[in-house]
């Protein structure tokens, strides 16, 4: 009788372990809106992954005891290893859907080399992190194996409104990205701009678009001085104008005073407002306008002088200084300054030059344009050539187109030069032909020359 009981026991401990070899099978089926609803379809992935390891275990245990067969383990075992697979996938694709970088700060400043730069700090916002993990009860060493909080291979440039890189580089990887650690590149911009849009693409191909403002970096508390027309030759007795951008970088002043520094006083000079042309002494910047334009205006003397000599560069600077400065320097466009003592006042500036040119001015002057001349006789007519101009003349040539068969001379016919303010006096002398009949008749005089090489 129990030998008799053993049996039975035995049937129907067997019989049990081969019906609980099916039911993971059961247990891991697939909705097709688990792709739409990621995080559902993560839990559903999670309880049939732990049912799975549940029966593998109880499996296993069985098979230790020799009560099923080595292809009743492995069948559950590949329930198991299916069920797992598809619970790492799951969670993989609710991580990779999760992920998010953002710019956390953006600052633009003041390079030494005057070039402008971009600071841009990028953060992992992803919601990876403790309170994910919380959600869905996930097995942290499983959770940790996957680095939810690491997004990897994150390419970052900066573009214009025309979708043009104006960023050098004009791409940034990092690497990894982790949650809590936000990570700061540099950029250098090509492009001289308050706003940009930042291009993130980061992860499986994920890629975020955004235009942000620029911040000002305060901490130097200047005005950041820039003019493209840095270099300009301007002909005496004429003026010119550099263009001004001004920049602020501070965060206490908001009134800068604009000076133009070792510039000859023989050179007059006005800054004034780009828009409007009203005379500037100061500029005040405000919360909305943090850049500004204006001009310098110069304006030349008509001779050349001991500080403005011709064809010699000037070289001179404008400084924006703050309005309030109590240490600003009582011979500060009085003397000669060098760049390092510039920058050693701390302040904003921009270097520029003034290459002097002139140009000869020929001006011709007779006391008289009309002659009568009795038959056989013949005209002289006086005339002074004079330099009004502000540079040499050379090569003076003076030639006369007269009637035909009429005769001239020209003394001289050549002026080698003449000097800024000198004149010289030339005798032309006609006589008519023998047969030439009573009548108006007309003589035409050309003087050519060249001024520092040019006619």
């Amino acid at each position: 009788m129990n030998r008799m009981l053993l049996k039975l026991t035995l049937a129907v401990v067997l019989l049990l372990g081969l019906a609980g070899a099916a039911l993971p099978q059961s247990s891991t089926f697939f909705n097709q809106r688990d792709d739409e609803y990621r995080l559902l379809g993560l839990k559903r992935a999670k309880e049939a992954y732990e049912v799975a390891r549940a029966e593998f275990d109880r499996q296993n245990e069985l098979f230790k005891r020799g009560l099923i067969t080595q292809s009743e383990l492995d069948r559950a075992h590949n329930v198991f290893s299916d069920a797992e697979v598809n619970y790492q996938q799951s969670l993989l694709a609710v991580l990779f859907e999760q992920q998010f970088v953002s710019v956390v700060g953006a600052v633009k400043y003041h390079a030494k080399d005057g070039g402008r730069k971009v600071k841009l700090t990028l953060a992992n916002m992803s919601s990876g992190g403790e309170e994910f993990q919380k959600l869905i009860n996930i097995d942290d060493k499983l959770f940790r194996s996957l680095q939810p909080d690491v997004i990897s291979n994150v390419y970052v440039s900066l573009f214009n409104d025309q979708n043009a890189i104006i960023s050098q580089p004009y791409e940034i990887k990092i690497p990894e990205l982790r949650s809590g650690s936000p990570q700061t590149i540099d950029f250098s911009l090509m492009q001289e701009l308050d706003a940009v849009t930042v291009s993130i693409i980061y992860g499986r191909g994920s890629q975020r678009t955004m235009k942000i403002f620029l911040q000002k970096d305060v901490s130097v508390n200047k005005v950041a001085v820039q003019s493209e027309q840095f270099s300009q030759e301007v002909d005496l007795g004429n003026s010119a104008s550099y263009d001004l951008t001004l920049e602020l970088f501070s965060g206490s002043e908001n009134t800068f005073a604009l000076e133009a520094v070792n510039l000859p006083q023989e050179i007059i000079r006005n800054f004034k407002d780009a828009a409007n042309q009203a005379r500037l002494s100061q500029v005040k910047f405000t919360e909305s306008s943090t850049s500004k334009r204006a001009l310098l205006e110069i304006q030349m003397p008509d001779r050349p002088t001991a500080t403005v000599a011709m064809d010699q560069p000037i070289t001179f600077y404008v400084v924006a200084l703050p309005a309030d400065r109590t240490a600003r320097p009582d011979d500060l466009t009085t003397r000669t300054w060098t760049e390092n003592e510039i920058a050693a006042l701390g302040v904003g500036y921009a270097k520029l030059e003034l290459l002097p040119r002139g140009r000869g001015r020929l001006l011709v002057r007779s006391p008289q344009l009309y002659h009568s001349i009795e038959e056989g006789g013949t005209v002289e007519v006086l005339m002074d050539v004079v330099n009004e101009g502000s540079r040499r003349l050379d090569n003076i040539t003076l030639t006369a187109d007269v009637p035909l068969n009429w005769t001239k001379q020209i003394e001289p016919a050549t002026i080698p030069a003449l000097q800024i303010g000198e004149e010289s006096r030339v005798k032309l002398t006609f006589k008519p032909a023998d047969d030439v009949a009573a009548g108006k008749y007309e003589v035409r005089v050309r003087f050519d020359g060249t001024s520092g090489g040019q006619p």
